[in-house]
């Protein structure tokens, strides 16, 4: 088990090798990316910030809540700070359990825990030039279909 707030370039492969488990039928990987259209305007990169000594406090409590709740000590999530081009990860959420189900609710857990309480700030950049800051926990408009729900 293990959390990171960090400045570097994440490295996906190598956090799902580091929940890798002989015990484990099922390993998730989320990967969450910058991209290229936010709420119908053309994103061009992401700046994210935080209160460091915070966010890596409450990161580590979403990551010890996960393994308690899902039963697993195999989970390592990484958040990225920095300014982030088109395609680059964001954050890595890596999970194994020996059922598929369980590692794939902590994983879920991990993402809207992160996005409700960790204090992590993004600010997008648009084609026309503007900055602003987004808020993470501000729902998806209304009639936008989600993946993976009706």
């Amino acid at each position: 088990m293990r959390s990171a707030i960090v400045d570097h370039v994440l490295d996906p492969t190598a956090l799902l090798a580091e929940v890798a488990s002989a015990d484990s039928g099922a390993s998730t990987l989320f990967v969450g990316t910058v991209r290229r259209v936010n709420d119908g305007r053309e994103v061009l990169g992401i700046d994210y910030s935080a209160y460091t000594p915070m966010a890596e406090s409450e990161l580590a409590a979403v990551v010890a809540e996960a393994a308690e709740r899902f039963g697993t000590a195999h989970v390592v999530v990484e958040h990225r700070l920095g300014t982030l081009a088109l395609g680059e990860a964001s954050i890595v959420i890596a999970v194994s359990h020996a059922r598929r189900a369980s590692a794939m609710g902590a994983q879920k857990y991990v993402i809207e825990q992160v996005k409700a309480r960790v204090p992590i700030w993004k600010r997008e950049h648009y084609a026309d030039g503007t900055r602003e800051w987004v808020d993470p926990t501000r729902a998806t408009p209304a009639g936008t279909p989600v993946a993976g729900l009706p």
